[in-house]
């Protein structure tokens, strides 16, 4: 069974990222080495079960050749508990 996303930010960003991966015609591999990063993290942050650091954030930008705020736009930070 697959693991659920571990924020709904995270979820987005991984929706983004695939999305702008898919658009630049590259695979999850080719976004690797473009970022500098291990494929499987990749395909963990596409999926949501990662929380992504800022530098991490801007090597994924820069392998999709987008703008970093094209990721983040919009995004609320995960709700407090009650």
């Amino acid at each position: 069974m697959a693991k659920p996303p571990i924020s709904a930010a995270a979820r987005i960003i991984g929706e983004r990222v695939r999305e702008c991966r898919n658009n630049a015609g590259l695979n999850q591999e080719q976004l690797a080495e473009a970022a500098g990063v291990h494929w499987t993290f990749v395909s963990q942050v596409e999926r949501g079960l990662r929380n992504i650091n800022l530098h991490n954030l801007l090597k994924f930008a820069d392998g999709l050749g987008v703008n970093p705020a094209k990721l983040v736009d919009g995004l609320r930070p995960p709700s407090e508990p009650d």
